[in-house]
């Protein structure tokens, strides 16, 4: 897995890398039981703060992702996919009210906005029904 940080994104260096890394798992690009970079080697790669990947591992652990094993590294933790969908689900309604916020306020009305989703599904080569 590679993760690429974007100086001029927008969103914190360590949200990035909990996006990159919550993104392989729920791919299933990082299998359960994968150990994770270092938390130092991970800063040295990227040439970030050891707090910055500090603070990303954490809230990973948090979030039920990975799991940190004193001495051994961090490790990918299996996941239950009923809870995977509801997690990837919250992440599609926060973007789906985020562009509903943007489309109000810019006056969008309903029948432009699905028109636009229909065209962004057609475009990313995906059946979505």
């Amino acid at each position: 897995m590679r993760i690429v940080i974007q100086n001029r994104a927008g969103e914190p260096i360590y949200q990035q890398i909990i996006d990159q890394i919550q993104a392989a798992i729920l791919s299933g690009e990082l299998q359960p039981g994968t150990l994770l970079p270092s938390i130092r080697g991970l800063a040295k790669d990227l040439q970030i703060s050891v707090i910055t990947t500090t603070r990303a591992y954490h809230d990973l652990e948090q979030a039920g992702l990975v799991q940190n094993v004193q001495g051994k590294g961090t490790y990918v933790q299996p996941q239950d996919p009923a809870l995977l969908r509801e997690q990837t689900l919250r992440q599609v309604e926060a973007g789906l009210q985020a562009a509903l916020d943007a489309a109000k306020i810019g006056q969008i009305p309903p029948a432009t906005l699905h028109e636009m989703l229909d065209n962004l599904m057609a475009a990313g080569g995906e059946d979505h029904e």
